[in-house]
């Protein structure tokens, strides 16, 4: 009986170029953000204009699919409510918190903040799933923890900055519990993987754009500002998507774990090389650090050897 799908190694190797295409693209998103907010763009009226976008831009994959449109119909109560719980949690809170960090925070800040969600998750899985934790996971967990002290050290973060890591802190806490929400749909709703998307990002999107308009004002958005927001939305978002979970339908979850975290250093170069926010050697030794903890945490699961406390 065979139990493993066979990969041909040229299929593989695409595969792995369109995942880190994919996080290239996911990395660019931040230095746009950076660019449209000096532009004076309203942070949450930017990101709803880019969710709201990017969800009419997926919108006609579904309507015109009969699988996706069938499945639309037979859309139980209870996944309705769990996907406008995501979709509220994961775009609103989540993305709006990180849209309007970046107006405070620097961007390899935020995205070394944004990097520790999985080390939450791990968290709450051990706290209220009775999951058992394993050495390599507390190994990663402590080894996050001194790459985040490292980075911040001396604690002498500026005053306008305070706002912004209480904000961040808000965007990691709704990302963590938006990731398990997303985990437990994607696989206990039977549903596919655009249709959870979209709805939850049209909900999520619309409520952003809605609640950024009312206290933050729609503004005068230029040209310029009109193509960032459009690039976000097509390509950075509903491509970008729709890319990833092909490369996902080949690589490995140990693959596509340690793709998504080459982002660390990516969005870290790309803001020094635009946005000219360098970073000492000090604040990359922490985030080289506080990335390989969170990867380990996130792959622990995978790893050959299972290493528990003995009870």
């Amino acid at each position: 009986m065979i139990t493993e799908k066979t990969v041909e190694p040229k299929a593989h190797v695409k595969a792995m170029a369109q995942a880190l295409f994919v996080t290239f693209l996911w990395s660019t998103s931040w230095v746009l953000i950076k660019m449209g907010l000096r532009e004076s763009l309203p942070p949450l009226t930017f990101a709803g204009l880019r969710y709201t976008l990017a969800f009419l831009c997926l919108l006609p994959f579904v309507v015109t699919n009969p699988r996706h449109r069938a499945s639309l119909r037979n859309i139980t109560y209870q996944n309705y409510v769990q996907l406008i719980i995501l979709g509220v949690v994961f775009y609103a809170v989540t993305q709006g918190a990180l849209f309007v960090g970046l107006a405070y925070l620097p961007a390899a800040t935020l995205t070394l903040l944004l990097n520790l969600s999985p080390i939450f998750v791990a968290l709450i899985g051990i706290s209220f799933s009775h999951e058992s934790s394993s050495m390599y996971q507390w190994g990663g967990i402590f080894l996050s923890t001194i790459g985040v002290i490292i980075y911040f050290l001396p604690l002498n973060i500026p005053a306008s900055q305070i706002f912004g890591l209480s904000i961040a802190a808000v965007g990691v806490i709704a990302n963590s519990v938006s990731s398990l929400l997303g985990r437990r749909i994607n696989h206990q709703s039977g549903l596919s993987p655009i249709i959870v998307t979209s709805v939850s990002m049209g909900i999520g999107g619309l409520l952003l754009l809605v609640t950024g308009v009312l206290t933050q004002g729609f503004g005068e958005i230029s040209p310029t500002e009109w193509l960032i927001i459009g690039w976000l939305s097509v390509v950075n978002t509903a491509f970008a998507f729709t890319l990833w979970n092909n490369s996902l339908q080949t690589l490995t979850a140990i693959e596509s774990s340690v793709i998504n975290n080459t982002m660390l250093l990516q969005i870290a170069i790309l803001a020094w090389l635009f946005l000219n926010e360098p970073l000492t050697a000090r604040q990359v030794t922490g985030m080289i650090l506080a990335g390989v903890g969170t990867l380990i945490v996130q792959i622990s699961r995978y790893l050959p050897i299972s290493l528990r406390p003995s009870s």
